[in-house]
């Protein structure tokens, strides 16, 4: 045998180590959860939360076969209760299946629905000028009572069911519909108190302003027990699971966005599409911006 052969026989001899100490390495998978939460896209291209958009990048990050632990990394202001309870149903079932700790992260903000989020794991961070909280509920709109007849324009609405047309923008707002709105909106705060209850138990603060809607820092946070530490992905991540590997998991994003084009039905659609897509994106803004971002 020659000196090439000789070198190879040993190289080869020593790969298949090589290759077992890399497969070894743990994993802890992390799921950007970023973004208004809500069952439409977002307009302009901007990340949206829903369990359609999200459950491909839950689902490869609960797949890795060497997994020690799943790490959400949150930003969101809140928005829809149904796609914050459907998304963080579906992390404690992935959770379970794979016996494996779920850490969330809580970035600029997880507030409202984002805090839901937070909730699905077994341990909550924070930076501390992380806003957190917002465990309430709330509905915004416009009152346009008297627009369409200055341009002399009529409304026609036609029901079968008498509660069919409540909370009309263009109409005079009546006393029994805020009555059904404030209703709907207390079962919707019952279910979000409760999951909280349920996720954080002893850990939270004997504290009545603690379900009122209100926001704190993540230093605050913690004393609140809404949140079990503070710092960065990063930074504890290293310190619970030593020699991790972090493995950003993605959702393939669509043929639009991939071309750098956001928004595909504000380029290409008509007059109607582009003002709707106008619209969303102000309401959009207006949830960044009750929390000063």
């Amino acid at each position: 045998m020659n000196v090439p052969e000789k070198l190879a026989d040993k190289l080869a001899a020593r790969l298949p180590l090589l290759g077992d100490r890399v497969d070894r390495s743990p994993v802890v998978a992390v799921v950007r959860l970023h973004g208004v939460i809500t069952p439409t896209p977002q307009p302009l291209g901007r990340g949206a939360i829903n369990l359609n958009a999200i459950e491909p990048a839950l689902a490869k990050a609960f797949a890795h076969d060497r997994l020690q632990a799943v790490a959400l990394a949150i930003n969101s202001p809140g928005g829809s209760p149904t796609q914050s309870a459907l998304v963080g149903e579906r992390i404690r079932e992935l959770a379970a299946k794979k016996k494996v700790p779920v850490l969330a992260f809580c970035e600029d903000v997880a507030a409202s629905g984002g805090y839901w989020l937070a909730c699905a794991a077994d341990e909550i961070y924070a930076h501390r000028t992380s806003m957190v909280g917002s465990i309430g509920v709330i509905t915004a709109g416009f009152g346009l009572t008297g627009l369409l007849e200055r341009f002399g324009v009529e409304r026609r609405v036609y029901t079968a069911g008498e509660h069919k047309h409540r909370l009309d923008p263009f109409s005079p707002v009546k006393d029994e519909d805020i009555a059904w709105l404030k209703g709907l909106q207390g079962e919707l705060h019952t279910e979000f108190t409760d999951w909280v209850k349920q996720r954080r138990g002893d850990k939270l603060a004997d504290n009545p302003e603690l379900f009122t809607g209100e926001v704190w820092t993540g230093a605050k946070a913690l004393e609140l027990g809404l949140v079990d530490g503070l710092g960065s992905l990063r930074e504890v991540v290293a310190k619970k699971f030593p020699g991790a590997e972090i493995a950003v998991a993605e959702a393939r994003k669509p043929l639009l966005a991939r071309l750098g084009i956001a928004g595909g039905s504000s380029v290409f659609g008509g007059a109607g599409e582009k003002v709707l897509a106008a619209i969303e994106a102000v309401e959009q803004r207006a949830t960044w911006s009750r929390f000063g971002l």
